[in-house]
């Protein structure tokens, strides 16, 4: 019988641990002694933030990097195959949600592994519920382009697809939050709600939703260098 393949989430903040996971999926976490890493470094640091009561070295922290290579797939899950339970662990929040691991977690199925996914932060849904927008039909579009000109032409399609009732949710690196800020002051009308929601779950927690004429004439959210999500509706 093959083990269980748990989707780990973890913090999407610099608060502990204990605040945004609930008991049973810390429980799960340090009993696994084998984990498929976007980073392993950052997955150590988590690990050993909660307690884990094995030594780390003697841990089996596989990293998968942030496009995991299909030919290690099967070597990755053949200690899974072989009955061992283990855990696949994004850098931050609920793995393959806007980070990688589907792949995986699809040749799991495909090999009849279990896969169980556990309860933690989500940044796209944690952004959605406090929105205030329409969050019976949403899109997550992932990163827009970088360049102005295709960003802007992006964001005006976007607009116009939201127009049907459907929030666009969006997401940037924290370098680039504010340049894609100005950039949606810029490109979306007036009348069109934006949240900009600011390092979800942390100390600094900042989200607030505005028409764009608000957000012009508005004192300038925190963006610089944080993480950040985006979602409009028109």
């Amino acid at each position: 019988m093959s083990g269980i393949l748990y989707l780990l989430p973890c913090p999407i903040s610099d608060s502990p641990a204990e605040t945004v996971l609930p008991d049973g999926v810390l429980g799960i976490a340090r009993r696994l002694r084998y984990f498929l890493a976007e980073n392993a470094k950052s997955t150590r640091a988590y690990l050993k933030s909660i307690g884990h009561p094995t030594p780390l070295r003697e841990l089996d922290i596989l990293e998968i990097g942030h496009e995991p290579a299909r030919d290690m797939i099967d070597g990755w899950l053949a200690p899974l195959l072989a009955g061992r339970d283990g855990a696949l662990v994004s850098e931050a929040g609920c793995p393959a949600i806007a980070d990688p691991g589907a792949s995986i977690v699809a040749a799991a199925h495909a090999r009849a592994v279990p896969v169980r996914p556990l309860v933690g932060p989500s940044s796209l849904l944690l952004a959605l519920m406090a929105s205030g927008l329409n969050g019976q039909q949403f899109r997550f579009l992932g990163y827009l382009p970088v360049a102005a000109p295709e960003r802007a032409r992006r964001l005006q399609a976007i607009e116009r697809e939201s127009r049907a009732g459907e929030t666009q949710c969006f997401i940037e690196t924290p370098y680039r939050s504010s340049a894609m800020f100005d950039a949606i002051l810029a490109a979306c009308g007036p009348a069109t709600r934006v949240t900009v929601a600011i390092d979800l779950t942390g100390n600094a927690e900042y989200v607030q939703t505005r028409p764009v004429a608000d957000w012009r004439s508005a004192a300038r959210p925190p963006l610089e260098r944080r993480p950040c999500v985006f979602l409009l509706l028109a």
